[in-house]
């Protein structure tokens, strides 16, 4: 599951505009293999363009952006990265089993890789259930599964957690986890600072520039704050590490 390099993403330089205006500057960082990388930053602050170049959706003005030893984007990756986007990207009059045969065989996958990811999110027993009959969190699971499939190398969850009750939560980290001691890196956009605590590394952004990267640990003690939020309100008015 790792890359011959020790990041899985290598970005340098970057800028990106849309509609005229910069929504990311010159902003350059590393992501390790095999970690879950936090992308923190409140609503605007580049998190979704970021993760859209990161697995190619993204144009950009200049700079480079490397994934898993090739550049973002490359018809290569597209069976080694699993993502998932803020709203569901599926089909609401199909079953969860439906739409996770179907968005399988679109990646030359099987029923049996269809149905282990349907385990992995805990959802056997909706298998049969329509999906725009689904609560928010099990609605949150189906697309989950559907990034899942084919054990992605490179897992980019664009704010999977918005939404969910306290005890989905909790179980959705449990399983980013597993999924990190399995040796699939996961790069997740949160703008709930308390998150943090279950990222070993995190990116934080504000206003498209990044402001620190590092453990939470690491970027509390040099910042001398307690918490990450603290940390982030530092920086943001003016201390950039």
């Amino acid at each position: 599951m790792s890359t011959t390099n020790k990041n899985a993403v290598e970005i340098r330089k970057l800028k990106v505009m849309l509609g005229g205006q910069v929504m990311l500057k010159n902003l350059s960082a590393d992501i390790p293999s095999g970690k879950i990388v936090g992308l923190l930053g409140p609503s605007g602050a580049g998190k979704t363009t970021l993760i859209r170049t990161i697995v190619g959706r993204q144009k950009i003005a200049s700079g480079r952006v490397t994934v898993l030893d090739q550049d973002a984007g490359a018809a290569e990756l597209r069976k080694d990265i699993g993502y998932m986007t803020q709203s569901p990207a599926v089909y609401y009059d199909l079953t969860v089993r439906e739409n996770v045969r179907y968005f399988a065989s679109m990646r030359g996958l099987g029923k049996l890789e269809a149905e282990e990811a349907i385990g992995y999110v805990k959802l056997t027993t909706n298998v049969k259930q329509l999906f725009r009959t689904l609560s928010g969190g099990q609605k949150s699971r189906v697309s989950l599964a559907i990034a899942l499939l084919g054990r992605p190398k490179l897992l980019v969850l664009d704010e999977p957690t918005v939404g969910v009750d306290p005890v989905l939560r909790k179980q959705l980290w449990q399983l980013f986890g597993e999924l990190s001691l399995r040796g699939t890196t996961l790069i997740i956009s949160s703008h709930v600072m308390d998150e943090a605590s279950h990222c070993q590394e995190l990116l934080l952004i504000r206003d498209g520039e990044l402001l620190a990267s590092g453990s939470p640990k690491g970027l509390c003690e040099r910042t001398g704050t307690r918490t990450v939020e603290d940390c982030f309100l530092k920086l943001v008015e003016g201390k950039k590490l």
